[in-house]
Parts: C-alpha cells; structure tokens; sequence
C-alpha cells in the first residue's frame, strides 16, 4: 500500500497580511512535524477575502507568481521537504490580475501555475472587479506526492474542470475555497464527492473560517470552514473541519485506491467525448 499523509488549513483572518504569512509558516512547521507530505492552504490564503466588496485599495494584494511571498513558502517546502499548494493573488503585469495556486514541490522547485478559470460576478462575491479569468487550462503536475492539479473555488461547480483535470491524469485534485453559508451549503457536500468518484482520485478542499468583521465590519461574511478531504469512492477520510474555529486538517491517504477505483468503474474508457459536442458549444 501506497500512503502519503496530507494537510489542508482552514484560517480566519488575522487583521494584516504579514501576520497571516506567519500563521502559514506556523501551520506548515507543525503539518511537517506530523509528518504531513503535501500541504494546500486556503483560497488567497495570506489575506482577506476581499471579494465582499469591489475596492481597488485590494490590488495591492497581488504580486507576481515568483515575488516574495512564493520565494518565501518555496525556501520553507525545501526545507520542510512538503510539497505545497499556495493560492495567492497573482499580478501578471500592472493592472492584470489572477486568482491563481502555485504548486511547489518537495525540493522547493516551482512545477507551475494554476489560474481559476470560473469567475463569479454575484452578491458579496464581485471577483470579476479584481481578475481576469484563467488562461492556462488545467495542468497537472508530476510531484513528490504524485499527480497533483488544482482548481479554485468557483470552478468546483463545473464538472467540466474536475474531468480535465482527471484527463490530465491527477491523482490528487486540489479546491481551496473561500465558501460562505447560503446557496452553497448543499453543494459544500455534494459536489467534492461527486467530483472524487466521477474522476477516480482525492479531492482536498480547505475553506476559510469564521467572521471577517475585523475587515468589513457589519459587511462581513462568516465562513464555514468543514474542510474535507474525499477519497476516490466518494468517502470522507476522516473527519470534516470544523465549522467555527481554525484548523490543520491532516489525513492519511491510501494512494492505491485511485487504481483500484478506476479498475472498478471504467469511467475512462467508456466516456463518449463524440456525443458530447453541446458542451463546448458556446
């Protein structure tokens, strides 16, 4: 058997970014102490979620995808020898912007760039204001752990990117979200499930926690944290996070049952991309 021992972190917003950069650095230290061999943080993880409200002052939030906040958690993955998943506010050139993961692996070599391809326009979640969609596609990544991609967010309602990501031969499907009680909370249990079995591999999901009112005051929203992780056959492994406080949700996975769930249910093999042209119609 197969095994690698993963983290995900659910946060509540401190108050100040270099705060926040600091609490990341505490969770992946003790992630690596437990024995943690990847690591994924929250959605724009050293921040606010900043998507309540449509203010320019946020743009000042991103940087680009090799500055010092990348340089910083890659130098810690090399020492800690952990893969990581760090979803940050990327800033391609002046006044072009993502919302983007990068993926650094165990040696502290950056594989690559994720940038969330499905951006939301909608009460308290106003995204399309501060980026452009993703340009990229879906790739995934050969990594110390195994086959690892990533989508962010908005993007888990769209089966269309957990199955590029399958095609593209992940094995571990990474989701950070900044996800708020409402409309969601029923997707929250369905989709992730739904995702892992559809495509054959683990999907890993940390979501923000708790109230940002030190930020927004009475526009605050209140994040549900549950972060999960779901195995190949649409099973929890473990518990949920918690609904209310921070938390570092560690989990042992059994790599085996991506081969043994794709053996089951030939889900590949017998998908018929010739009849399915209405998808890719705009």
């Amino acid at each position: 058997m197969t095994t690698i021992r993963a983290a995900i972190t659910q946060t509540t917003w401190t108050g100040d970014k270099a705060s926040m950069l600091d609490k990341h650095e505490v969770f992946a230290r003790d992630a690596a102490a437990q024995g943690a061999q990847v690591l994924c943080f929250q959605e724009l993880f050293y921040g606010p979620y900043f998507g309540i409200t449509q203010d320019k002052k946020y743009y000042r939030y991103a940087e680009p995808a090799d500055g010092p906040i990348v340089q910083r958690f890659a130098a810690l993955a090399k020492e800690l020898s952990t893969v990581m998943v760090l979803p940050i506010y990327e800033e391609q050139q002046t006044g072009v912007y993502y919302n983007t993961a990068v993926v650094v692996d165990a040696d502290g070599s950056v594989k690559g760039i994720y940038r969330k391809n499905h951006i939301p326009h909608v009460e308290k979640f106003w995204e399309k204001f501060y980026f452009r969609p993703g340009n990229l596609g879906y790739p995934v990544w050969e990594t110390a752990v195994g086959k690892v991609g990533v989508i962010i967010c908005y993007d888990r309602h769209f089966p269309e990117a957990w199955r590029e990501l399958g095609l593209n031969g992940a094995h571990l499907a990474f989701n950070p979200n900044a996800t708020k009680p409402g409309l969601s909370n029923r997707l929250w249990e369905v989709e992730q499930p739904a995702a892992a079995v559809a495509n054959g591999y683990f999907v890993l999901a940390p979501n923000r926690v708790g109230r940002e009112d030190n930020e927004y005051g009475d526009e605050a929203v209140t994040f549900y944290g549950r972060s999960q992780i779901v195995d190949p056959r649409g099973n929890y492994v473990g518990d949920l996070g918690s609904g209310e406080h921070e938390e570092l949700v560690i989990r042992d996975l059994d790599m085996d049952l991506v081969q043994q769930m794709r053996d089951d249910w030939q889900f590949y093999r017998d998908r018929r991309p010739d009849s399915y042209g209405e998808i890719t119609t705009p």
